[in-house]
Order: structure tokens, then C-alpha cells, then sequence
């Protein structure tokens, strides 16, 4: 099933048409009542700038929740950064033998971080999810038998170094799955479609076909599209990009 908030551009298109169809349902209403009184044209200014008001405050939540999702993607891509590279300075504790094994499953795992932070093929994307599952366990398994054989203090940093790259995908992931809640769309969506057909029906002095009809449509879908495309973690434009992983892995391959 399609994720319409994946697809920033299609949600433009698709809130532009029913946020203009709302305005137009709006000057249908307004053509087949008659003139407002003075006394009700104040009231129904007074609705609608708060409607507008409170849709403004929506949006306004909206754009901070989804920029601080953004935000905690790039922290915990550098901190996945931090973590490996760590963990590869710490593999010299261990036995000759483990710590080039070890380097080199970090240096294959460092790999498939970056294509996971880079791939939008949802299959592909399997693939390298279950590509990186494997690598942790042999990761694990890597360190096991050093651990067993010399449980001392530097052998635990080497543990304690391993805990923390595996933690750190995790955590990503859960950033990448925080999502803005689908009932703060939901309710964004109804109140903007109410503010649109108050704007079409309280419209009186623009004319039915005027293109000051199609301002506060296309304005509040480039809202729209704005949010949805930072929210998005693949569909976007604006992305967590791995510039923090892509240049460990320049440096491990320099050394």
C-alpha cells in the first residue's frame, strides 16, 4: 500500500486539487444564499480568522515536529559514525588474529549503513536490512571467543565498543519510524479543507473564476509539501545525507 506522505510532489498535486475543489464547493454555497447582514458578515470574519488562526498553529506544530524528527536523524547518523570508528581504533586490543577479522566485518558494515541511508528501493532496502543484521551477529561473534579467553578491563571496552554500534542502528531506525502521527494529519487536512470553503463562501468581493481563489489553495499545499518532505526519511528531497559515514569509510580505506 502507498504512503502518500512518502511522496512529497504527489501530495502537492493532490491537497492542491482538494483544497481548490474546497474553495469552489465554498462559492457554490455562497451563490445560492443570499447576501450576508452586517451584523453576520462580523461574526463570519471573526470564524474565519480564527479557523485560520488555528490552522496556522497546526502547521506551525506540524513543521517543528518534523523538523526535529529531521534533526535526530543527522544526530544519530553521526553518532553511528562515531561508534564505528571507535570501535575500529579498539579492535587493536584484541588478539592479532580477531582484530582484522573484526575490521574488516566493520568495514563491510560501515558499507551497508551507507547504502541504507542512501537506497529508496524498498526492496533493496530489505536486503540490506537483513545484509546488516547478519553483520552484527558476526560482529558479536567475533569478539566471543577474546572475551572468554581475557575478560579484562580492555577486552570490556572492546564489548562496551561493539554494544554501542549495535545500539546506534537501532536507534536510527526507531528515528527513521518516527513519523508525524497520522491523526495530525488528519486533523491539519480537515481544518484546511473548512478554512478553504470559508474562504470560497465569505469570498465576496473576488469573482468566482478570480485566481485570488487559487492563492490560499496553492500556499497551504506548498505547506503541505514542505512538511511531508522533511518528514519523509527516503521520499524527500531534503534528506539525512551520511556525510558523517562516507568519510569514515574515506579514512578506513586511506589507512
Amino acid at each position: 500500500m502507498i504512503n502518500i506522505k512518502d511522496y512529497p510532489l504527489l501530495l502537492f498535486v493532490l491537497s492542491f486539487f482538494v483544497l481548490w475543489l474546497s474553495v469552489r464547493i465554498g462559492v457554490f454555497f455562497r451563490r445560492r444564499q443570499p447576501k450576508l447582514e452586517e451584523d453576520t458578515s462580523g461574526d463570519f470574519g471573526v470564524i474565519i480568522g480564527a479557523t485560520l488562526t488555528l490552522l496556522a498553529l497546526i502547521i506551525g506544530f506540524s513543521f517543528s515536529m518534523a523538523v526535529s524528527r529531521y534533526d535526530q536523524r543527522k544526530n544519530y547518523e553521526e553518532e553511528e559514525a562515531n561508534a564505528i570508528g571507535t570501535e575500529y581504533v579498539r579492535a587493536d586490543l584484541l588478539p592479532a588474529a580477531d582484530a582484522e577479522k573484526v575490521r574488516a566485518l566493520l568495514k563491510s558494515y560501515l558499507d551497508q549503513r551507507i547504502l541504507f541511508y542512501e537506497t529508496r528501493n524498498a526492496q533493496q532496502i530489505r536486503q540490506i536490512n537483513a545484509r546488516t543484521a547478519k553483520l552484527q551477529a558476526e560482529l558479536w561473534s567475533a569478539i566471543l571467543p577474546s572475551v572468554a579467553a581475557q575478560p579484562t578491563p580492555p577486552i570490556a571496552l572492546v564489548v562496551s565498543g561493539m554494544n554501542d554500534v549495535l545500539n546506534s542502528q537501532g536507534y536510527t531506525q526507531a528515528a527513521w519510524w518516527n513519523r508525524i502521527p497520522r491523526a495530525a494529519w488528519v486533523l491539519m487536512t480537515a481544518i484546511a479543507i473548512c478554512c478553504n470553503v470559508l474562504f470560497g463562501y465569505g469570498g465576496r468581493t473576488v469573482k468566482a473564476d478570480g485566481i485570488l481563489l487559487l492563492v490560499l489553495p496553492l500556499v497551504l499545499s506548498i505547506g503541505f509539501f514542505l512538511i511531508a518532505d522533511i518528514d519523509s526519511p527516503r521520499g524527500g528531497v531534503i534528506r539525512v545525507i551520511p556525510q558523517n559515514l562516507a568519510s569514515l569509510a574515506e579514512s578506513l580505506r586511506a589507512q
